[in-house]
């Protein structure tokens, strides 16, 4: 006899009560729960200086808002990750839920900062992810190899828009005017 896992819901997720004292974070991916350790020195100061340079951006042409983690990404009843960075436009500013404190649809733009724990999360199982919720750009930025990954969707699927290495400028196709030197991430 086959037994099938259930898998959890958002709605089952939210009424979690986790320890106080618990360190670690928590997002649900494919109906599982899944538990991120703290980020690094490294790893914060890399989401601090994206988030930083585009929000200046974005202010300055009040094209939406910029968002760090720890927040909730509702995208589907089985997924709510929790992006490292995540750009809503002000056209879509529709899916920030005030009452609850989350977000409820895609963003336009959503970064993840690989961690040595979490490549084959971000690489496979968030970009599918994203992918399917039809997120329009999304960057993977690699501080071991101080390299930044575009992938912008088209006709559903991800296509690598942009490999920036080395002294790069990551450009974005949907931030209008969005420049930021590679050097300034890093």
């Amino acid at each position: 006899m086959e037994v099938l896992e259930k898998l959890m819901t958002y709605q089952e997720f939210r009424e979690i009560e986790f320890d106080e004292d618990d360190d670690f974070r928590y997002e649900l991916l494919n109906g599982i729960l899944v538990r991120k350790g703290s980020p690094t020195i490294q790893h914060q100061r890399i989401a601090g200086n994206v988030y930083f340079n585009m929000r200046l951006l974005v202010e300055e042409k009040s094209l939406g808002e910029v968002f760090s983690a720890p927040l909730d990404v509702v995208l589907d009843e089985h997924n709510a990750p929790q992006p490292d960075v995540f750009f809503v436009s002000k056209d879509r500013s529709f899916i920030l839920d005030e009452k609850e404190q989350v977000v409820i649809g895609t963003p336009d733009i959503v970064v993840e900062i690989l961690s040595p724990g979490s490549v084959k999360k971000d690489r496979i199982e968030k970009k599918e992810i994203y992918e399917r919720s039809g997120i329009r750009e999304f960057w993977i930025v690699d501080p071991s190899y101080r390299n930044v990954e575009i992938y912008r969707l088209a006709e559903g699927h991800y296509e690598l828009f942009d490999f920036i290495e080395e002294t790069g400028v990551v450009k974005s196709s949907v931030l209008e005017g969005f420049e930021m030197e590679l050097s300034k991430i890093f």
